[in-house]
């Protein structure tokens, strides 16, 4: 049978194309392109299924860290106007992993008790707790973005909450959250058909406001206020990824990806246990027939097979989606096959441990009278 492969391909990886670094010009951004993706439409469905399996399995392992005690989460901010694609990143991308491993919190205009507090009050209350990823539905951003167009707050208010995002987003990283920022960003022509389909179908008119045309007549000071905040708050700590938006199942493979890669890059891992499995096990065999205990003998190997099986396709997975491009990094190179040394270490030690639950299990079934 031949192998599964990999369908679709990043020519470059997107962390490096969608990034808002110092030179990056939103005016001249085509939303309407897809830098770095090297196939189509299905392609890139197929890809984000099998990147979503991964996803999956890694997303998984934080949240088991977090549950141990381990201090890492995942803080994912989805910025954009109105149609932009915000609300399918979380029902298509976060939709892959499991749902108790995820935090979203959407921030509308501010409660009467928020407006009483310094605007980074809410947001520090809804940060994800360890093992998490957090989604913001819109964010602190609108302090420096909706705050501005439509003078809600003197210029040198909004002007002075630059830096202070910056300090509280560095501050959030070196706390363990590793913080990824999304700006959807849509063309002036795909955002209008975008609205006239919700106008066009009744089963969508709930999504359409009569905010959305006055923000429409805005669009170029919402350009202005957004090509700042790339300029000023895509740091090192916490970079912006500024996604064109006129192809959803762009937006959405590219995110991803994003995501993808970076819980690469973090490894989560099992957590070791402080308890004795062999202890465990001899108690909870006490509270077992005979013949459940055989029956728990008989599966073990494939249960130990399974777990070794799923690790090594974990580790094989993440060494492959690594090297993005033309495969020629030696970086990504070296990491896969420290990769792989890691997952046949590992396979060792459960084979290893295998071999001694095994015995103990048969240990146990001698013990008994009735075998």
């Amino acid at each position: 049978m031949a192998k599964p492969r990999d369908v679709g391909a990043w020519s470059q990886d997107p962390r490096e194309t969608l990034r808002a670094d110092p030179e990056f010009d939103l005016d001249s951004m085509d939303r309407g392109g897809t830098p770095g993706w090297q196939d189509d439409k299905l392609a890139a469905r197929q890809f984000g299924a099998q990147r979503g399996r991964l996803l999956s399995e890694l997303q998984e392992r934080l949240f088991a860290e977090g549950r141990a005690g381990a201090g890492r989460a995942l803080l994912v901010i989805v910025q954009g106007l109105d149609t932009a694609g915000k609300g399918g990143v979380t029902r298509h991308v976060m939709s892959m992993v499991d749902p108790q491993g995820v935090a979203l919190r959407s921030f509308g205009p501010p409660t009467e008790e928020e407006r009483e507090h310094h605007f980074l009050w809410r947001i520090r209350k809804a940060l994800p707790h360890p093992g998490l990823i957090g989604v913001f539905d819109r964010s602190h951003y609108e302090d420096v973005l909706i705050a501005r167009v439509d003078g809600l707050v003197p210029r040198t208010t909004w002007e002075g909450r630059f830096d202070e995002i910056n300090r509280f987003e560095s501050d959030v990283v070196e706390a363990g959250t590793t913080v990824l920022k999304f700006a959807m960003m849509v063309s002036h022509d795909e955002q209008g058909m975008r609205l006239m389909k919700r106008l066009d179908r009744p089963d969508k008119y709930w999504k359409y406001s009569a905010n959305d045309l006055p923000t429409r007549h805005q669009w170029d000071d919402y350009q202005e206020a957004y090509a700042d905040v790339f300029r000023r708050t895509s740091t090192d700590a916490a970079p912006w990824y500024v996604v064109p938006a006129d192809h959803k199942w762009y937006a959405r493979v590219a995110i991803t990806e994003i995501l993808t890669q970076t819980l690469i890059d973090l490894d989560p891992q099992w957590p070791s246990v402080r308890w004795d499995p062999m202890v465990q096990r001899r108690e909870l065999a006490r509270t077992m027939s005979t013949k459940a205990l055989a029956d728990s003998l008989s599966e073990t190997d494939e249960q130990v097979e399974k777990a070794i099986k799923e690790d090594r396709k974990v580790h094989k997975q993440a060494a492959r989606a690594s090297k993005v491009g033309d495969g020629s990094d030696p970086v990504a190179d070296a990491e896969a096959k420290a990769r792989a040394a890691v997952a046949s270490a590992t396979a060792a030690a459960a084979m290893a441990d295998l071999q001694r639950t095994r015995q103990q299990k048969a240990d146990l079934l001698a013990e008994r009278d009735d075998t």
